[in-house]
């Protein structure tokens, strides 16, 4: 679990990131959680579908990685190896922190708290990018990393609304492939949903207007037309079986 400290130009004015090792990350996931307004920047190599939190069942969008758990076709030679990075491991290791009941009036104000894992193998204060400046100032990097967060934090609401829309019109269907490999090993995806392309062709003018005006359609377009990386990722999956 990571153990989160509040980001200030005081205590932490001298540490530095290594920014290859945040992308440790991001080594062993086959699914990473994503959010709409990087789904046009994933979808050029990653296919994006939706799958259920195990704690709350509530839907999720998620870049698929590999076809099993641990499994990141993208993590070779020690790097990451995707063209895209995704935000949740770009802004790693930073948090946005759960404040307590003294700066719960700053969060309900939209100032948020930006923490850092204090036990990230990214921290440094040799090799590596600076947090502030000398006179204490956010550095190019933190203001990026800042910037993710913020995606991430709006991107929640938009994951929202858009998978509220998919669930009311009944859009969401369950997944159903098996895939050999080279090796003649055979998998079959479970747990992954996507947009139903019948139901989506279906829709009235007026359900179609609503999708728009929630700003929605083009992440959903986006999602569907990203299934087609699932065979560029069958070719990463068999290059390591040969």
């Amino acid at each position: 679990m990571a153990n989160l400290v509040a980001v200030d130009n005081k205590n932490h004015l001298k540490i530095k990131i290594d920014p290859n090792k945040r992308e440790l990350h991001g080594k062993g996931l086959h699914l990473i959680p994503v959010v709409l307004s990087e789904f046009s920047n994933l979808a050029i190599q990653y296919p994006i579908v939706l799958t259920k939190d195990a704690e709350t069942g509530q839907f999720v969008f998620a870049a698929m990685l590999g076809f099993e758990a641990g499994e990141n076709l993208f993590w070779q030679e020690e790097q990451w190896q995707g063209l895209y990075l995704p935000l949740q491991i770009r802004r790693q290791p930073f948090f946005v922190g759960n404040p307590d009941s003294s700066t719960q009036q700053r969060a309900n104000e939209g100032d948020y708290i930006v923490c850092i894992d204090s036990d990230s193998s990214a921290i440094t204060s040799k090799d590596g990018v600076a947090l502030f400046d000398e006179k204490g100032l956010d550095t190019e990097y933190f203001q990026d990393v800042k910037s993710c967060l913020a995606a991430l934090l709006k991107g929640e609401t938009d994951n929202k609304i858009c998978i509220e829309h998919l669930q009311d019109m009944d859009l969401l269907q369950s997944m159903s492939l098996e895939v050999t490999f080279v090796n003649q090993q055979s998998t079959r995806l479970n747990g992954l949903y996507t947009v139903d392309q019948e139901k989506m062709a279906k829709l009235t003018d007026e359900q179609i207007l609503i999708l728009h005006k929630a700003g929605v359609l083009p992440a959903i377009y986006t999602l569907s037309t990203s299934l087609g990386q699932i065979h560029a990722l069958i070719d990463l999956k068999n290059k390591r079986l040969v």
